[in-house]
């Protein structure tokens, strides 16, 4: 039961890392539309192998290291935000191109997700907090802050290998469906694509222009 408790926590965790509105899904939405379902999925998962390297520096120590200088984190979120800023330009030229037509180019969204997540403040904020928690070995009784009579009930085992098989399990079903409901969505309508590639250009200059002001600003 403890082991199904964590595994199941685990997905909880990878989906909420994964499905927020965010640059991440802004680049799965856009290349999902543009290009379709498999373009979509290799996106989501260039920012699923950023998670994996995170979690592998994790173990290693180097999230440690990056915690105690912040003048590490501000390079990395200066980075971030000038990627946003040029992918954005790339989905508003990528937009402006016949929906499906031989001259909208190769997918990068794999190199693209994948660079991008490596520098994404949110990814790096996660796994400089929550993911050195889930990293810990330890056990966390969900429901007992709840009531007394819940202890005992749902425990979680931090550090465990089914909470890491859970968290990316949850990631994978994110990157499976979401390009699949905006590719099913799309083949109703041809014009969701220029919309969804302008909307993703907004998100990413918004994300952007928020963290190089938020570290030019301190």
């Amino acid at each position: 039961m403890t082991i199904l408790a964590t595994f199941a926590a685990g997905v909880v965790f990878g989906l909420a890392l994964a499905a927020p509105p965010g640059p991440m899904n802004a680049i799965i939405a856009e290349e999902s539309v543009l290009r379709g379902w498999v373009a979509g999925f290799k996106a989501g998962l260039g920012a699923m192998t950023a998670d994996a390297v995170f979690f592998l520096l994790a173990l290693a120590g180097a999230v440690a290291f990056v915690r105690r200088v912040p003048r590490v984190q501000d390079a990395m979120f200066l980075v971030g935000g000038v990627l946003m800023l040029y992918f954005a330009y790339g989905a508003v030229r990528d937009a402006r191109r016949q929906f499906r037509a031989v001259s909208v180019p190769e997918s990068r969204g794999f190199s693209k997700a994948f660079v991008l997540s490596l520098s994404n403040p949110y990814q790096i904020l996660f796994w400089l907090t929550v993911g050195v928690g889930l990293l810990t070995p330890g056990r966390v009784d969900v429901l007992a802050y709840a009531s007394e009579m819940l202890e005992g009930l749902v425990v979680v085992e931090t550090g465990h290998p089914a909470l890491l098989v859970g968290l990316f399990g949850g990631i994978t079903c994110w990157i499976v469906g979401f390009p699949a409901a905006l590719t099913a969505a799309e083949s109703r309508t041809e014009r969701l694509a220029p919309v969804v590639a302008y909307g993703s250009a907004v998100v990413l200059a918004g994300f952007g222009a928020y963290f190089l002001l938020d570290v030019l600003l301190r």
